[in-house]
């Protein structure tokens, strides 16, 4: 019986959790996983009409941020701190997923991905540190891609960006470490996730941009939210307690060429 009150309990029952990028997609997939498995969630967005829709859904609570604005941050970990007293669980998701290449760079695009796709993580870290450092066991879950890993043609500002957020991970996780902060930090790498960010794919050039996509996975299919949402939920639980400074690759055999 105890043990069928603990499973009950949920994996990350009492936790409590921020997720950015949390009205769609792979952060809306996080939100509800988490909430199911008992942890107080935090749905931060800019999207206010989405985010508060999934924070009702959840039990939750919405919080509007710009990931790429320190003062957003700021304000988002006094809250927690005031109404909670802790943070966590930190799930870095926010973020966008253009395409471009190196010989029409535009670098006014670059700077904005790399505002949202890299400084937001950064930012989140360097704030959420002031929290997570309190908790019993703290984790913090990077969304960096496959595009961090390997070459693409045509997302070079997001796969530089991607790219940071992995050794960024790697590098949180080894300040924790070394300060005896009871925080993990790890990255996790999708690869094609059907979510909103296909769609404007979808509407440029049809059912040839998913199936030609289809074709290159060995498991020949997208993936889904809620199979990323399980691979972040699996580091931000205790299962996951002695693996820090590490990726979780997500993306049905793509890499594995």
């Amino acid at each position: 019986m105890a043990d069928q009150d603990v499973g009950k309990a949920g994996r990350v029952a009492g936790k409590i959790a921020l997720v950015t990028g949390g009205a769609s997609g792979i952060g809306a997939a996080t939100s509800r996983l988490l909430a199911a498995e008992g942890a107080t969630v935090y749905v931060a967005d800019i999207n206010a009409e989405g985010g508060a829709a999934v924070a009702r859904e959840i039990g939750g609570t919405f919080v509007t941020l710009d990931v790429s604005r320190e003062a957003g941050w700021q304000t988002v970990v006094t809250r927690l701190d005031s109404e909670q007293g802790r943070l966590d669980i930190l799930v870095n998701n926010a973020g966008i997923s253009p395409h471009d290449d190196y010989e029409t760079l535009d670098l006014e695009a670059w700077d904005h991905i790399m505002d949202i796709v890299l400084r937001g993580p950064a930012l989140g870290c360097k704030h959420g540190l002031a929290l997570l450092k309190h908790s019993e066991a703290g984790a913090i879950v990077n969304l960096s891609s496959i595009a961090g890993m390997i070459g693409s043609s045509g997302y070079a500002s997001y796969g530089a960006a991607k790219a940071g957020v992995r050794n960024m991970s790697k590098s949180v996780a080894l300040l924790c470490a070394e300060r005896g902060y009871p925080v993990r930090c790890n990255s996790v790498h999708p690869g094609s996730i059907d979510t909103p960010i296909l769609d404007d794919d979808r509407r440029k050039h049809g059912a040839k941009a998913i199936t030609g996509r289809e074709r290159l996975i060995p498991l020949k299919r997208l993936g889904r939210p809620e199979e990323v949402a399980n691979a972040i939920l699996f580091l931000a639980s205790e299962e996951a307690s002695f693996i820090t400074g590490t990726e979780l690759i997500v993306d049905g055999g793509f890499t594995a060429r």
